[in-house]
C-alpha cells in the first residue's frame, strides 16, 4: 500500500513515521512536507488547499491512501475530489468536516444529538455585541469570558478571559473582520483530547490525551496552537473515558449519518471535564497537533492499515488498537515572538536528533535546517511512566539550540505529581 500523506507539520511528521512501521505501506510520499518529512517519504510541492493539485499528485504517485492532516483542505472538500478520483482517502467530506469549519453547526448537531456542551451564542453584528457579552463571563456567575471566532483560526481564535475590556476588543476585531463570534460560557475542569477514528457509525478510540494551549508555564500567556501534549491520561476514570465515547462521540457520528454527511476519518473531541461530567469544548475534524505526536508514539497496531479500513468502510472489522506502556510526553519549541509574527530562518542545531519531530523547518541551499514557521520543532520523549517521559523530552530539548526559541517547562508535571483530580 503507497500512502500520500498532506500536510507540513509535525502531526504529518509523526503520522509518517508510525506508517513506515506498518509491513503493508510500502511507500510514502508527503506534499509539501519539512525537513524532517523529506527523510522519511518522497516528498513533493503542492497547493493543500488545491482539490485539483492534490488529485493529480496522488494519481502521479500511485497512492492506494491519502491522509490529509490539517483542516483547510478538509474544510474546503479535498478529500471528496480525492474519493470522486476512486482513491481511498482518511478525512471527512466539506459537509462533515463543518463539526469543525463552523462552530454553530457543531453546537446544532451537538444539540440534535443530546450531547452535553457551554452554552453559546452566536453574535454576528456589533450592535448586540455589549448586550451578549452581559450575559456571559463573571456578571453570569462564570469566572471568565470565552469569546470564540466562529470559523478556523489555527488554534488561535479563542480568548478566555476575565477582563470584559479584552473579551470586547477580541470579539469586536472578529466582527469588524466579517468573522461571526461565538460566545460560549466556561466551563470549569481538566480539559481532554479523545482521538476516535470513525467510519460512519462506527467509532474505535484511541488514548485520551491532554495539550496545553497557552504559551506560558502555568497556562499564562495568549493561546497558541498547542505548547505541548502528553498521553495517556492516569488521572481519568475508565468509566469517564467510556461516557466520553459512548455519550458524546457516538451520539455525534451517528447525528452526521443522519444528516447524510457521515463521517469518515479522525473526529476530535475536546473535553473538559466538570463536576457534572464530561462536556464538549469543541470537535476538530483532524488529528489534533500537538497531540498526535504523543498518543502515536504509543501505537502499536499498523496505523495504514487503521486508516485505511476507515477509509474503505470496514473499520467495524479492524477491532481496538494495541497499545505499548508507559506515558509518552510532547514539547514544542517554538520561534522567537510566537504565537505572534514568527521569527524565521534561523539555523538550528541538533534538530535532527532522536524524538525530534519537524514543523516549521526547511533545509537550505547549503545543507543547514532553518527555522520557517512559528512551531519549529516537536520533541517526545517516552519512558515507563510521565516522569520518565518527561526527562526524556526535555534532556533531548537542552540539546537543541535555535536563538530567541522559548518552550514550557511544565508540560506533563502537573500529572506526573498527581496534582490533578476529578
Amino acid at each position: 500500500m503507497r500512502v500520500l500523506v498532506i500536510g507540513s507539520g509535525a502531526r504529518e511528521h509523526a503520522l509518517l513515521l508510525a506508517l513506515r512501521k506498518d509491513p503493508k505501506v510500502t511507500g510514502l510520499a508527503i506534499a509539501p512536507g519539512n525537513a524532517g518529512t523529506a527523510r522519511l517519504a518522497d516528498q513533493h510541492d503542492v497547493d493543500v488547499a488545491s482539490a485539483e493539485d492534490v488529485v493529480a499528485l496522488a494519481r502521479e504517485v500511485r497512492a492506494d491512501l491519502v491522509v490529509i492532516g490539517p483542516e483547510v483542505p478538509l474544510v474546503l472538500g479535498v478529500a471528496d475530489a480525492v474519493r470522486a478520483a476512486g482513491i481511498a482517502c482518511f478525512g471527512p467530506s466539506r459537509d462533515a468536516a463543518r463539526i469543525e469549519g463552523s462552530k454553530a453547526f457543531a453546537k446544532e448537531v451537538m444539540a440534535a444529538a443530546g450531547v452535553r456542551t457551554a452554552t453559546s451564542e452566536t453574535v454576528d453584528t456589533p450592535a448586540v455585541l455589549d448586550a451578549a457579552l452581559d450575559r456571559f463571563g463573571p456578571p453570569a456567575g462564570d469566572p471568565a469570558w470565552v469569546v470564540k471566532d466562529d470559523r478556523l483560526a489555527a488554534g488561535k481564535g479563542v480568548v478566555v478571559t476575565s477582563d470584559r475590556d479584552v473579551a470586547r476588543s477580541h470579539a469586536a476585531g472578529l466582527l469588524e473582520s466579517g468573522h461571526p463570534v461565538l460566545l460560549e460560557s466556561y466551563l470549569d475542569g481538566p480539559e481532554v483530547s479523545l482521538f476516535c477514528v470513525v467510519d460512519g457509525p462506527t467509532v474505535v478510540p484511541l488514548l485520551p490525551a491532554q495539550d496545553f494551549k497557552r504559551v506560558g508555564d502555568g497556562d499564562a500567556g495568549p493561546n497558541t496552537g498547542g505548547m505541548g501534549a502528553y498521553a495517556p491520561l492516569p488521572w481519568l476514570p475508565g468509566d469517564v473515558y467510556s461516557e466520553m465515547v459512548d455519550h458524546i462521540v457516538k451520539p455525534v457520528a451517528a447525528e452526521l449519518v443522519r444528516r447524510g454527511c457521515p463521517f469518515t476519518g479522525l473526529l476530535y473531541a475536546g473535553l473538559a471535564i466538570t463536576a457534572k461530567g464530561p462536556a464538549v469544548v469543541e470537535f476538530n475534524c483532524r488529528f489534533g497537533d500537538p497531540e498526535t505526536q504523543a498518543v502515536l508514539a504509543l501505537l502499536e497496531s499498523p496505523l495504514g492499515q487503521l486508516l485505511y479500513a476507515a477509509a474503505t468502510g470496514t473499520l467495524a472489522d479492524f477491532g481496538e488498537p494495541r497499545w505499548r506502556d508507559g506515558a509518552a510526553v510532547t514539547v514544542v519549541l517554538a520561534a522567537e515572538n510566537y504565537p505572534g509574527r514568527p521569527r524565521v530562518g534561523d539555523v538550528i542545531a541538533g534538530a535532527e536528533a532522536e524524538g525530534v519531530l519537524h514543523a516549521g523547518t526547511a533545509r537550505r541551499a547549503d545543507g543547514e535546517i532553518v527555522s520557517s514557521g512559528g512551531r519549529v520543532l516537536s520533541v517526545v520523549g517516552t519512558g515507563d511512566d510521565l516522569t520518565a517521559a518527561r526527562a526524556a523530552a526535555y534532556g533531548v530539548l537542552r540539546s537543541i539550540r535555535l536563538p530567541g526559541s522559548h518552550f514550557r517547562r511544565d508540560i506533563a508535571l502537573a500529572a506526573a505529581e498527581g496534582r490533578i483530580h476529578l
